[in-house]
């Protein structure tokens, strides 16, 4: 766990953009098992995710086309909630950060650590946005 007072802009980066934290396994699985498109941003303190991730997700929000639900979870914080979503993100293994859509309750696409690492924000956002025009 880290304190609180250090993820706290960190989380602000993404609920300022429409994001929702969701904190616990139940509120995940609702979240993910609903109806709809759900993007789900397993955000970070690493550098990685502040550099790549976190701006990569909020250009991909911006995007005319996008996901019914925004949701995020962080990893070394609310871990049932992570726990949650990692379970619904098998059979790709925990990745902090990542990023999933899901639709109607089933992964569709995913983005995982090793495909953040080392890319500009823009890639991974372009990634992002042709997965939310082929499924939102």
């Amino acid at each position: 766990m880290y304190p609180e007072y250090l993820v706290a802009p960190m989380r602000e980066e993404l609920t300022k953009v429409g994001f929702e934290e969701l904190k616990d396994a139940q509120s995940v699985e609702q979240a993910i098992k609903s109806e709809g498109t759900v993007f789900v941003m397993v955000n970070s303190v690493c550098g990685c995710a502040a550099a790549n991730a976190r701006p990569a997700a909020r250009f991909a929000a911006a995007n005319e086309k996008h996901p019914d639900r925004l949701v995020t979870v962080f990893a070394g914080m609310e871990t049932e909630a992570v726990n949650a979503a990692r379970n619904l993100m098998l059979p790709y293994p925990p990745s902090s950060p990542s990023m999933a859509l899901f639709k109607d309750g089933k992964l569709v696409h995913i983005i995982e650590r090793h495909q953040i690492e080392g890319r500009p924000a823009q890639m991974i956002a372009d990634n992002l946005i042709g997965a939310f025009e082929q499924y939102c």
